[in-house]
């Protein structure tokens, strides 16, 4: 089918330059016929363009009832979408497909191209049973002229351009199955997607192989299952995680951080409703602009509400609630909040991304004069809190409205030349480096996003701050100037860690679930050699438990290595305390370190004070 080609600045896996593999790879046909060599920008779109033909001949092979939707290159790998009528499959399929397809390479097959008016391309297509290319083609212009790509017997619909031998495909997998809507639309046919990846030589799908597997490694949701920290279940909804008391216990660590941090600086936090009217997010705009993304309405007494998707609109209440003066100037109300969207279910991933999240969420309403100051600060806070969490690899982006695309945004030219041109130049005021990036704008506003390249997979937005002169209008908010006037503040919308689901999953798979003392949810295991020392073990363990030190008794019946192991590779406990029939007589504890492997004997009291200075300190 027609394909999408990543844009420019979209990721892909880049590898050394295999001189003599390139040579190999390097023709490539269009639609037109002609062959050239391949751009090297073009290189990975037309490879893994390629395989999706190959892999859609050879499930046409393995399933001769199967009719084909979209299959196109995508900005790691490739899929198509098939109708298998009543054939459901599943992970276990993909080697037989693998097989097929390693067969087809073999074979050589040429790609050829040709064209055909719309009346023939229907009629083609007809006759092959290709349905929902038919209906495809019912969706173009009346006088198109459409192009064709066989290989074999296999004829797809395409605006290539190809390899020109189907040998030229060099290394590939398949990763998995997963379901897709027809259209993307949730009214069509469930639809099974079949993905893969391609690459030019078996070195760089041995190197992705690599990246899978440290991936794998680091996967929060694998993490989190194995130290217990969160759960889904079907039953509670898909995306609707569900923190477990060591899960919590981080999630209640990070919300006291960032609040400590942010009553530093004068922020005062709130808490408000997790529903609102649909009439309070029709005066904000939301419900125009961002229904999609919201679960639907609930109508009680006659009155419509929805689960909210954020939470500026009740923020605009509260300070709309009293009267305010410039002296009163900036109010910085904060919340961590609970927000919902109803994300698709393809795109949900554990606690990174979820229907339901809690964001560490603040406006700041300020004059014009105050702009800079406030803006300064916000970026201060974010590049601090990078520090504390070791967090270095990242950059900023100023996320502007596309000017060719205006629906999606409130509709106010000079408002957002204003705000662009105001963001731009307190950014470029304060030094810091950022780039441009067209259609990534909130509805209502330009922002500065903090773009975080985590250990693994693709970079994702962890923190902004979004400059806002639309909704304070909307609102009908005003302060009193200096002169009298009544004026209209500006807001700063922020949001430092993102949400602390996500900020939690990013650290989960930054640190491989290995958290520093203060942040793991059991930070002392007090480990009995044998029954002997148990009442000595329950002894040093209720004592350091007064303390306030998170600390658990490990009083299975097991080996005392055993019981090692599993603290640190399990539970990625920082401190253990080892206690035998030596320990017992001298009336002290050997602790081993984390992180040094090494064994040291303390009084209890002197380690619980080591313990709760670290602890303190933040270490």
């Amino acid at each position: 089918m027609h394909s999408i080609r990543p844009g420019k600045g979209r990721a892909l896996f880049l590898f050394p330059e295999n001189e003599k593999e390139r040579e190999k790879r390097m023709k490539i046909i269009y639609n037109d016929g002609h062959t050239a060599d391949c751009p090297a920008e073009e290189e990975a779109h037309v490879l893994r363009h390629s395989a999706a033909h190959i892999m859609a001949q050879a499930i046409k092979r393995l399933y001769p009832d199967a009719h084909f939707a979209y299959g196109p290159a995508t900005e790691k790998g490739f899929h198509y979408d098939v109708d298998l009528g009543s054939v459901k499959l599943s992970d276990e399929d993909l080697p037989a497909i693998e097989k097929e397809m390693q067969k087809i390479v073999k074979e050589n097959l040429p790609f050829k191209t040709f064209e055909l008016s719309r009346d023939d391309s229907v009629k083609l297509m007809a006759e092959r049973g290709e349905n929902y290319k038919e209906e495809h083609i019912g969706d173009l212009d009346q006088d198109a002229r459409i192009t064709f790509y066989q290989q074999g017997e296999y004829i797809d619909m395409c605006v290539g351009p190809h390899i020109t031998y189907t040998k030229a495909l060099k290394a590939f997998k398949l990763t998995g199955v997963s379901g897709a809507y027809w259209k993307n639309d949730q009214k069509n046919k469930m639809l099974t997607r079949i993905s893969g990846v391609a690459f030019a030589s078996q070195d760089e799908l041995k190197e992705y192989e690599r990246q899978l597997e440290e991936a794998r490694a680091r996967d929060h949701r694998r993490i989190g299952r194995d130290m217990m920290l969160f759960m889904t279940d079907d039953l509670i909804g898909k995306g609707l995680p569900m923190f477990l008391p060591k899960g919590y216990t981080i999630w209640q660590e990070l919300e006291n951080y960032i609040k400590e941090k942010e009553r530093m600086l004068g922020y005062q936090h709130v808490m408000t409703p997790c529903v609102g009217t649909v009439d309070l997010y029709r005066t904000s705009g939301h419900w125009d602009h961002y229904k999609e993304n919201m679960f639907p309405a609930m109508e009680v007494e006659g009155e419509n509400f929805v689960l909210r998707p954020m939470n500026c609109p009740h923020h605009m209440m509260i300070y709309a609630n009293r009267h305010h003066s410039y002296r009163d100037l900036p109010i910085r109300i904060g919340e961590i909040a609970h927000d919902f969207r109803f994300e698709r279910s393809g795109t949900l991933k554990g606690i990174e991304r979820g229907r339901h999240f809690c964001q560490n969420d603040a406006h700041l309403f300020v004059t014009p004069e105050q702009i800079k100051d406030e803006v300064g600060k916000v970026v201060d806070l974010i590049f601090n809190v990078y520090k504390d969490f070791n967090i270095t690899d990242y950059r900023c982006v100023l996320s502007l409205r596309d000017p060719e695309d205006k629906v999606k945004y409130h509709q106010d030219d000079e408002m957002w030349e204003k705000a662009e041109s105001a963001l731009r130049e307190v950014l470029t005021e304060l030094g810091i480096d950022f780039t441009e990036e067209i259609g990534e704008a909130a509805f209502y506003g330009p922002k500065l996003d903090v773009n975080v390249k985590p250990a693994v997979g693709a970079e994702y937005t962890l923190s902004t701050c979004q400059l806002d002169f639309c909704l304070p209008a909307k609102f009908d908010l005003k302060y009193t100037d200096k002169d009298g006037s009544e004026k209209t503040p500006v807001v700063l919308h922020r949001a430092i860690l993102g949400s602390l689901d996500r900020f939690m999953a990013y650290l989960i798979e930054e640190t491989k679930g290995i958290f520093p003392l203060w942040l793991s949810p059991v930070q002392v295991k007090v480990l009995p050699v044998s029954d002997k020392s148990m009442d000595y073990a329950e002894k040093v363990y209720e004592e350091l438990r007064q303390t306030g030190i998170r600390v658990e008794l490990d009083d299975r019946n097991e080996k005392i290595g055993y019981k090692i192991r599993y603290a640190r590779q399990v539970d990625h406990v920082p401190y253990m305390i080892i206690l035998g029939e030596k320990e017992i007589a001298e009336g002290n504890i050997s602790v081993r370190d984390r992180a040094t492997d090494e064994t040291d004997t303390f009084e209890l009291k002197d380690f619980a004070q080591k313990v709760l200075g670290e602890i303190a300190a933040r270490k």
